[in-house]
């Protein structure tokens, strides 16, 4: 999606080294990730034993240093023909790119240690990297993981893309995906998504198609639109942090959503009893604009946030915004229901539509993912 604000040149804050999770409760550094391997050298598959005493016969073991059955995630995928695999991951910092095809249906990663902070996947291309043989990677091709299979399961990890606004100065290319997930009764527990503009891209593989995605305690940070797509996704007890924008003089710094929700899809983005802060200035930040997209003109993006504690970085007074003109905010679904903090107090009529009681009754994760219920988190 297009940056608001234009070529962008002066540095960002980092380059997502210094990382903050939900889940951490404190600072940490990607560079820190093996050194926890390390230390745990002795044990590095945690609760899941080894490859000598697998699980089943359908569990990978990774491990950095060659102590499993594969030292990348890609290699591990590969091998992975076929459905209901399990990828058991050691700690480490697997930097690379990984792509899961649609016939890898219920697939499940396990961060071996139970600790996100732990297992981290990240890479660093951009929408507007050049690719090897010519052109740019594009938005969906910056991704450092791509998931389109229906039925995956992660649990205990870090989806990251490093890359920075200085990479490439002056470029209007720089969105950088860290997770596209596309399949449908995806499930994503106690993971962290980590980048700047589009961290998060929860999308569905086609315009007819309405994926279910459910994100439960989960950590998610960036600055500009950073969880957009189209995916009817529950976001439940989750984090979303926004970051510092140094190279930007003044407000809106970003967005934090930008769904794009098919005009025939009844539901859209559900965010519940989770919560929103900021290391950015307060007001900077707006809480959502719709995206919708040349591909699906008709597109009505939908996001409804109920019970929800919004910090003072989110602008109280105007929190919604367009994203490109002949599309206004205020002809999308966008609702909220009995939000609480300085960055959901309502300061102009209107400025924020608000769900009856009998309204909110159908805005809940059940009725969003119907027939699917995923498990609870452990």
């Amino acid at each position: 999606m297009p940056s608001p604000h234009g070529p962008l040149s002066r540095p960002l804050s980092r380059r997502g080294f210094l990382i903050t999770g939900a889940t951490a409760g404190a600072a940490v550094t990607l560079a820190a990730a093996p050194a926890r391997a390390a230390g745990r050298a002795h044990r590095p598959f945690g609760r899941f034993g080894s490859p000598a005493a697998r699980l089943t016969a359908r569990t990978l073991y990774v491990h950095p240093g060659g102590a499993g059955d594969f030292t990348t995630v890609q290699a591990a995928v590969t091998a992975a023909a076929g459905p209901g695999h399990t990828l058991v991951i050691a700690p480490g910092t697997y930097r690379e790119t990984v792509s899961v095809d649609a016939d890898r249906t219920g697939m499940t990663w396990l961060g071996a240690s139970g600790d996100p902070r732990d297992v981290v996947i990240v890479h660093d291309n951009a929408a507007g990297t050049p690719k090897p043989g010519g052109g740019t990677h594009g938005t969906s091709g910056s991704a450092t993981t791509t998931l389109r299979p229906d039925g995956f399961t992660a649990r205990w990890i870090t989806f990251a893309n490093d890359w920075l606004r200085t990479d490439l100065p002056g470029t209007s290319g720089t969105q950088a995906v860290a997770l596209k997930v596309q399949g449908d009764r995806s499930a994503f527990t106690h993971c962290r998504f980590l980048g700047h503009q589009d961290t998060l891209y929860a999308d569905s593989p086609s315009l007819g198609t309405f994926a279910r995605q459910y994100f439960s305690h989960c950590y998610v940070e960036g600055d500009v639109d950073f969880v957009f797509g189209r995916a009817t996704a529950v976001f439940e007890h989750c984090h979303f942090r926004t970051l510092v924008r140094p190279d930007l003089a003044g407000a809106p710094y970003g967005f934090v959503f930008a769904p794009s929700t098919a005009g025939a899809n009844p539901r859209g983005y559900l965010v519940t009893r989770s919560r929103i802060s900021s290391e950015a200035p307060d007001g900077y930040y707006k809480l959502a604009r719709p995206w919708v997209p040349s591909s699906d003109p008709t597109a009505r993006p939908m996001l409804t946030v109920r019970e929800t504690h919004l910090g003072a970085g989110i602008d109280a007074v105007a929190p919604y915004t367009d994203m490109a003109s002949g599309h206004p905010w205020q002809d999308q679904r966008f609702a909220e229901y009995r939000n609480t903090g300085p960055g959901a107090v309502i300061t102009v009529p209107g400025n924020r539509p608000q769900l009856t009681r009998a309204e909110a009754a159908y805005h809940t994760r059940e009725t969003c993912l119907g027939d699917w219920r995923p498990r609870a988190p452990r």
